[in-house]
C-alpha cells in the first residue's frame, strides 16, 4: 500500500499526537490479503490481523514483519477478533453465525454458543430496520472477555441483543431490542470491557456509544460519535473509537450527506470527554486520512493499528479501491 505522505502536522492534539508509519506491514506478495477487517494485539504486541482472504489470520511482530498465517477456508465470511488474556483468540464469522475461540497459533479450541444456523430475527438480509431481538446468533459482530472470563457478544447485523456468557460458554443473559431509545440498538456492531467492569457498545447506526452494567443497566451514552464500529478499553481509563464516519461504508437506503464525515480516530477519557481526534476528511489516501474503519487495538507501547473495512465499502458503492488504506500503524510520539 502506498500512500500521501505530505502531512504537516502529526495526527491528533495534545498529549494523544501519533507519528503514522508508512506501508505498514510487511505482507508476502503470496498471501490474498483483501481487507484487514479485525486487528487485535496479544499480550507480547504480536499482532493478529483477521484479513477476508485466505489465510484469514495473519500475524505480524510490530515492526510489520510477517510471522505466519492460518485459517485457510475456515470461516464464511470474518468479521471480529479479540484478544483475551488467555492468549487465545475469539473469532467472529458473521455469515457463518459463530463465535470461535482459537489458540494464537490458530488450533481450534471452541464455539461459544450454537454455530452456523441463524436465530430468528426476522431479518431481511442485513437491513437492520426489520430486526427483532432474539438469542444467539444472527450475523454476530465482536466479542469482549472480562477479567474474569466471562464473555459479551455483540449480535448486531441480523440482531439488537449483547449476550453475556460465563467462561464456559453457558448463556446467562440477553439484553437490547431494535430502536433508537436509550437501551436499545441499531447495529450493536463494537463492545468492550473497561476496568470498572462496564460494558462499553459501539451503537452503530445510532451515532453513540451506550454503556451498560454486566446486568445489562444503561448508565452513559456518549453521543460524539460517527458510526462508530469498535471501542477498545485501553490504560489510564483511556478508550479508542474507530469511526465509519458517513461517507462511506453507507448501506443502500442510506444517503450521503451533503457535508460527510470521512472515517476517524477519537480517544476518550473515562466519562466520554474528547481527548484527541484524526481523521474525518475526504481523502482517504492521506497518511492521516481513512476510508471505513471498521477495528482498532492498542499495544502496550501505546501504538494504535486500525483496520478498514476499505474494500466491501468501495466494492459496494462502485468505487476503485485500489490504493486504499485497509491496515494502519500510528506510534504514540
Amino acid at each position: 500500500m502506498t500512500h500521501d505522505t505530505q502531512t504537516t502536522t502529526l495526527p491528533g492534539q495534545g498529549n494523544w499526537q501519533f507519528q503514522p508509519v508508512p506501508d505498514w506491514p510487511q505482507i508476502p506478495t503470496d498471501i490474498n490479503f483483501v481487507e484487514a477487517i479485525g486487528v487485535a494485539v496479544a499480550q507480547d504486541d504480536r499482532v493478529f490481523v483477521f484479513n477476508r482472504g485466505n489465510p484469514a489470520v495473519l500475524v505480524f511482530q510490530p515492526d510489520g514483519q510477517f510471522i505466519s498465517a492460518w485459517g485457510d477456508d475456515t470461516f464464511v465470511r470474518p468479521h471480529g477478533i479479540t484478544a483475551a488474556q488467555d492468549e487465545t483468540l475469539y473469532l467472529t464469522d458473521d455469515l457463518g453465525h459463530r463465535v470461535a475461540q482459537f489458540t494464537l497459533d490458530g488450533q481450534f479450541l471452541r464455539n461459544v454458543g450454537p454455530a452456523g444456523n441463524p436465530s430468528q430475527t426476522g431479518v431481511a438480509g442485513f437491513d437492520y430496520r426489520s430486526i427483532n431481538s432474539a438469542g444467539p446468533y444472527n450475523l454476530p459482530t465482536n466479542v469482549a472477555v472480562a477479567a474474569d472470563g466471562d464473555l459479551f457478544i455483540a449480535d448486531g447485523y441480523g440482531n439488537a441483543s449483547i449476550h453475556h456468557f460465563n467462561a464456559e460458554g453457558n448463556l446467562i443473559q440477553t439484553w437490547g431490542a431494535p430502536g433508537d431509545t436509550y437501551g436499545q440498538f441499531n447495529v450493536p456492531h463494537g463492545i468492550c470491557v473497561d476496568a470498572r467492569d462496564r460494558i462499553l457498545v459501539a451503537d452503530r447506526e445510532n451515532n453513540r456509544i451506550q454503556i451498560f452494567d454486566r446486568a445489562g443497566t444503561l448508565l452513559q451514552t456518549w453521543t460524539d460519535v460517527v458510526r462508530p464500529c469498535q471501542v477498545f478499553a485501553g490504560e489510564d481509563n483511556t478508550f479508542f473509537v474507530a469511526e465509519l464516519g458517513n461517507q462511506n461504508g453507507r448501506f443502500p437506503w442510506q444517503q450521503r450527506p451533503a457535508q460527510p464525515t470521512g472515517g476517524r480516530v477519537s480517544i476518550f477519557d473515562g466519562d466520554g470527554r474528547l481527548l484527541s481526534r484524526w481523521g474525518g476528511g475526504l481523502d482517504p489516501r492521506r497518511t492521516d486520512g481513512f476510508y471505513a474503519c471498521h477495528d482498532i487495538s492498542v499495544d502496550s507501547q501505546g501504538s494504535v493499528y486500525v483496520g478498514e473495512v476499505a474494500v466491501t465499502a468501495a466494492t459496494a458503492a462502485g468505487e476503485d479501491a485500489t490504493g486504499l488504506p485497509s491496515l494502519r500503524k500510528f506510534i504514540r510520539v
